[in-house]
């Protein structure tokens, strides 16, 4: 898919999925595109783990108590190491914003949908841990998001966005 079909196309899918496996290949493609994503100074505080083991994936959904998400034959984990770019700035958060981005436009890209699931994960520290236990992530690390992929069953549709004029401007901000 052309990069602006994927921008253009890509949403949140939060549905069951088809059991159709996802290649070792794409998921490496998926994993690339993320780590691709610029890093303030060039810091590299984000790590993926690339999941494509079903009875791992359902642990997972179990987790957070997403059922349809135990329904994915793929997911990207996402993990961070906050550390200082420079004196005490950190962009960590940024970082993985980043990639996660990426890896919304690759999942789209190679035609399967995903959820950037973080919320859910950051502010339950108890769901935090089990997934970093699950996964083995060193204790420095903070497991930060899940993203459940693959071909949909139903396809779902992206949600109303304001019109470009209300968000967009050229030479200044508003009219």
């Amino acid at each position: 898919m052309d990069f602006f079909d994927a921008v253009k196309e890509r949403y949140s899918f939060r549905g069951n999925f088809r059991s159709d496996p996802v290649s070792r290949e794409n998921l490496r493609k998926i994993l690339e595109a993320g780590l691709a994503a610029p890093s303030g100074c060039n810091a590299q505080t984000t790590y993926l783990v690339g999941v494509d083991k079903p009875e791992l994936i359902k642990k997972m959904a179990a987790i957070l108590n997403k059922p349809w998400a135990a329904t994915a034959p793929a997911a990207v984990c996402v993990i961070t190491h906050a550390r200082p770019a420079y004196a005490d700035k950190y962009f960590n958060i940024q970082d993985y914003s980043a990639a996660i981005e990426n890896i919304h436009l690759a999942i789209s890209a190679l035609g399967y949908a995903t959820c950037w699931i973080e919320g859910e994960v950051v502010e339950d520290k108890a769901r935090q841990k089990a997934f970093s236990d699950l996964l083995g992530v060193p204790y420095e690390y903070e497991f930060v998001a899940f993203l459940p992929f693959g071909v949909p069953v139903s396809p779902g549709q992206r949600a109303a966005h304001l019109p470009f004029e209300e968000r967009a401007f050229f030479n200044g901000f508003g009219g």
